[in-house]
């Protein structure tokens, strides 16, 4: 049994918060505009099937902007200092007792056995008709959890290329899968 050391949404937070540390209220604000604007394009885009998506992802992000910025104002904080921040401690709390429920949970579930913690990150599967034409065909996009770029891969091939799936059998093929979460090189 397997139990998630971090879900896509207190990962999506942690990373903005590391982003956060050190920026004047300024640039966090630019930070909150951008990240709006992501979430109107993404709202604009090709919507996803699944709950874990570019607009979810983009919400979680611009929502944790906002309150960094909101928090800032309200203490009057020079600069971003996480420590200072007392949401975040009281989130990594939070997460804490969410893991110690779930490994519970999967030992009881399992009888004691061994529970493996997963340190997932989030990943943008693409996947385009698979045609000769050379036209521009529609893309279908979905991000899923998993250890690497293969494993993602294989997951969504495995989930969608089954003849009632998304990918129809043959139809469509993966063209690109890239990490988003935490974004490449950002340590958990």
């Amino acid at each position: 049994m397997s139990v998630y050391e971090y879900l896509p949404a207190e990962i999506a937070r942690l990373g903005v918060t590391r982003k956060a540390a050190g920026l004047v209220l300024g640039q966090v604000q630019t930070r909150a505009r951008l990240s709006l604007e992501r979430e109107e394009r993404a709202r604009e885009g090709p919507a996803e099937i699944l709950n874990l998506s570019e607009l979810v992802i983009a919400m979680w992000e611009r929502v944790e902007w906002e309150r960094i910025a909101h928090v800032m104002t309200e203490q009057q904080m020079p600069v971003y200092v996480p420590g200072q921040d007392p949401r975040v401690g009281r989130r990594e709390e939070q997460r804490m007792q969410r893991v110690a429920l779930d490994v519970a949970a999967a030992e009881q579930r399992h009888g004691g056995a061994p529970i493996e913690m997963l340190r997932h990150r989030i990943y943008r599967i693409v996947a385009q008709r698979a045609s000769s034409s050379g036209e521009a065909e529609p893309r279908l996009i979905v991000h899923m959890m998993a250890s690497s770029l293969s494993e993602a891969a294989h997951r969504a091939w495995t989930v969608y290329g089954r003849p009632d799936g998304l990918y129809q059998r043959g139809a469509y093929r993966i063209s690109s899968v890239e990490q988003v979460l935490p974004e490449p090189g950002e340590l958990l």
